[in-house]
């Protein structure tokens, strides 16, 4: 009995998969849940498991966008397992030269390999020897005039033919040298060419009608981490060994966050046709990186978490990207998004609005650099942050506003963070 395997539908208004990657190949053994492709949708990639054991039938090729409901492959139930001897899969001829067809191939490898000296030899004989050059130490060797004026011109002697005794390059022939404007260099000029896949292409899309579609600015402002270091250089080893995570920056933005959303109502709406939309809770969208590329699964009502809450949260969602793991669902429904570029150096840039979303925070490197501090000139660890907004339904004056607020609570964490209480924000 074949069993039709079907596209699962891997989320709401996904009406289409690409296949990213086989696991398996048409004939292979496959057990029940064993993974046997990767698909892409248009926000994740994701694993096709197998639904019953036995002998696959590849219905797609890699590459191939297919309907949600469409047939990808075939399972035989009822086919017995080769690994438990069965005759007939056994024998079956395989890819890597098996049963008689491979014997055949390699009984006729071997007599070519046999007849090959013969035939080098006899054309060997037939082909007429190439004329030998007249090279001596001068060939291709400019004059010490010559040289200097190669040197001049940026020309490379060995793009020079020389006219003189022997090859030799003439001071005539320097003067008359053209520096090339389009001469490829030593080096590797090879390309290649791969498919994108169609969550990358869907992420391009998305970036483009942000672009088109948002009349999208960002403002800029600088934040002193110094009062985040002492209290993480104090705190940080106790709350590890009590909570296991650490303590780490994203808890600290992540409340300053959604303190400033409290403020300013309007960054955390958006527009859906005519109608602008607020929300009276603060899903936290957080760009990490995994290997598929950028994830950005969402912290749910971020709001009502601790500072423990929040690293947990953080720590389980970096991982599943990580592995591999993380769902759509947990990458849906955001209403602001924090992106750290800071974590590959950057130290300042303009981040792109998540759709639908209508603002981002992006965080850079830190850096000590001078600054005045009660008329005293002193060195201190800053790092830039940068909100751009979706200026339709955000005002210049509440996106500024926004981002001094998130400043002010990281420049006093203490007080408008932890309700000048550390060890109880922090559940010491």
């Amino acid at each position: 009995m074949a069993l039709e395997m079907k596209v699962p539908s891997p989320g709401e208004s996904i009406t289409e998969v690409e296949i990213a990657e086989w696991l398996v190949a048409t004939g292979d053994w496959v057990e029940k849940d064993q993974a046997i492709a990767e698909v892409d949708s248009d926000k994740a990639t994701l694993e096709l498991p197998a639904e019953a054991s036995g002998i696959i039938t590849l219905m797609a090729e890699e590459g191939d966008a297919v309907a949600v409901g469409a047939v990808v492959c075939l399972i035989d139930t009822e086919a017995a397992n080769p690994n438990g001897g069965s005759q007939e899969v056994e024998n079956a001829p395989s890819s890597m030269g098996g049963g008689d067809e491979g014997g055949n191939n390699s009984d006729v490898a071997v007599e070519m390999k046999k007849d090959a000296p013969a035939d080098k030899s006899a054309n060997s004989e037939k082909a007429p020897q190439p004329a030998q050059a007249k090279e001596t130490y001068a060939s291709g060797t400019a004059s010490p005039a010559a040289k200097k004026i190669l040197d001049e011109k940026g020309v490379d002697a060995k793009s020079v033919s020389g006219t003189g005794r022997d090859g030799r390059i003439t001071k005539d022939d320097a003067v008359n040298a053209k520096p090339s404007m389009g001469t490829p260099g030593a080096g590797s000029r090879g390309e290649s060419r791969t498919k994108l896949s169609m969550l990358r292409r869907k992420v391009a899309e998305r970036l483009v009608s942000v672009k088109n579609d948002t009349a999208m600015l960002t403002t800029f402002n600088e934040v002193d981490m110094k009062p985040i270091f002492d209290l993480r250089k104090e705190y940080k080893e106790d709350f590890k060994a009590k909570h296991g995570v650490g303590l780490g920056f994203m808890s600290f933005f992540t409340k300053a966050v959604t303190r400033a959303l409290e403020l300013y109502p309007a960054v955390n709406s958006m527009i859906d046709g005519k109608e602008m939309v607020s929300f009276d809770y603060k899903d936290i969208s957080i760009a990490v990186s995994g290997p598929k590329g950028l994830m950005v699964p969402v912290i749910r009502n971020a709001e009502n978490l601790s500072f423990r809450g929040v690293e947990a949260e953080v720590k389980r969602l970096a991982l599943r990207a990580r592995d591999g793991d993380i769902t759509v669902d947990e990458m849906t429904g955001g209403t602001f998004t924090i992106t750290n570029g800071g974590v590959f150096g950057s130290m300042m840039s303009t981040p792109i609005i998540n759709p639908p979303q209508s603002a981002i925070l992006g965080m850079h490197n830190i850096i000590e650099r001078p600054v005045v501090v009660d008329g005293n000139i002193v060195a201190r660890p800053m790092m830039y942050l940068a909100v751009s907004y979706d200026h339709r339904i955000i005002d210049g004056k509440e996106s500024v506003g926004f981002l001094v607020a998130i400043k002010e609570a990281l420049e006093d964490p203490i007080n408008l963070l932890m309700d000048g209480d550390v060890k109880k924000a922090l559940e010491m």
